[in-house]
């Protein structure tokens, strides 16, 4: 099972002190923030894609391979990369230049994004957000999965036997999550093709997190990938640490408080004790992701976002310092334990490129019947 963190890359006045750090400051605050997660034994490291303030992460494959270039072995990958606005010859392209400057050391994952404005200004309109991610995916899965492409939709102009270029490492396109809070349209598409499917449940309950998993186990099963537990799950969630609960619910506070995400809605008690965020001891953060297995069976990947709401540079990396030494390796633990085997391990280049090897099905294709609103691939 794979550990790591991601960022919203938001820029926000600390509550407590009145600085807003600067586009500078936060750029490298943000790299020095995935070399501390490999230094402390974090898995992987993601990064958003926003085109809008105050989030900054405009170009997450630039960011991704300055990190890559910094770091040996942690996993980079994206929270998200906006399959709605972004033409999938450009996703093809930079992501599989990414993967072979890494080595393979990458993934991605996929969103519509739902910030309003930002479709008109990269000519897509809104309304038509999960048409699109359905699309778009479609030519993306097929730039990477043929050699040359004849297509032609509703979005973009057609292509008339285009290759794209660099072509995938070891013949093994990058694996792909579908990530999404709400959409079963999106678990549906994840579990057609056979990727992975994110569910960032950062501000739902568990009931509604384990309605979309179990939608998109079944239908994985359904499309002939395997058994509905055999599925590629990845959770979100977000953690603050103190020694004690009471000094880490005084401390994290104001920053809750004050978030663009958080502030204005329910208090800080009614949403860790609805949704995953944590606030409390590393014990509790312990006990509450443990907890996560109840209504998501065994899954893959387990996200946290750390830098969130202004927090200090000093006090993110101190969280990452007892997420790896105190949190991460009994939770590696734990989950292990009457893990089934037939459960599989977390995706990664490696293990891709071995079954391909082998002459074993790959961990990600397409489904036999295509589902309504999904377009076929031939």
């Amino acid at each position: 099972m794979q550990f790591g963190i991601f960022t919203v890359t938001d820029i926000t006045r600390d509550p407590t002190t009145g600085k807003t750090p600067t586009e500078y400051e936060r750029q490298k605050n943000i790299v020095e923030m995935a070399k501390h997660a490999e230094e402390v034994g974090l898995d992987v490291f993601a990064v958003g894609q926003h085109h809008n303030p105050p989030f900054i992460a405009s170009s997450p494959t630039t960011t991704l391979a300055y990190i890559a270039a910094q770091t040996e072995k942690i996993l980079l990958s994206t929270s998200t990369t906006l399959i709605t606005t972004t033409d999938p010859v450009r996703i093809a392209e930079d992501y599989g230049t990414l993967q072979h400057l890494t080595d393979g050391r990458m993934d991605l994952m996929l969103g519509r994004g739902n910030t309003g404005p930002v479709y008109p200004w990269f000519g897509k309109d809104i309304r038509q957000g999960v048409n699109l991610a359905i699309e778009n995916y479609n030519l993306l899965y097929r730039l990477w999965h043929e050699e040359r492409v004849n297509w032609e939709g509703h979005f973009r102009t057609p292509l008339n036997g285009f290759t794209v270029t660099p072509q995938p490492l070891d013949d093994v396109a990058p694996f792909v999550w579908h990530g999404s809070i709400r959409t079963p349209e999106i678990a549906e598409q994840a579990a057609y093709y056979g990727d992975g499917f994110f569910h960032n449940n950062i501000f739902w309950n568990k009931e509604h997190t384990e309605q979309m998993i179990n939608l998109y186990r079944e239908r994985y099963e359904h499309y002939g990938h395997g058994k509905a537990e055999e599925a590629y799950v990845g959770l979100g969630g977000q953690v603050f640490m103190d020694k004690n609960s009471q000094d880490a619910v005084r401390k994290f506070r104001p920053y809750f408080d004050n978030a663009p995400v958080y502030g204005g809605g329910p208090s800080l008690e009614e949403f860790t004790e609805q949704t995953p965020l944590t606030v409390g001891s590393p014990q509790q953060v312990i006990e509450k992701t443990l907890s996560f297995r109840e209504h998501a069976g065994d899954y893959q990947r387990q996200l946290f976002l750390m830098d969130h709401a202004g927090l200090p540079q000093k006090e993110v990396l101190k969280q990452l310092d007892m997420l790896g030494e105190e949190v991460v390796p009994v939770l590696r633990e734990e989950f292990a334990k009457n893990r089934p085997a037939n459960v599989p391990d977390a995706p990664t280049h490696q293990l891709m490129v071995e079954r391909a090897r082998a002459g074993k099905a790959p961990i990600a294709g397409g489904g036999h019947d295509a589902p309504a609103n999904q377009p076929s691939k031939n």
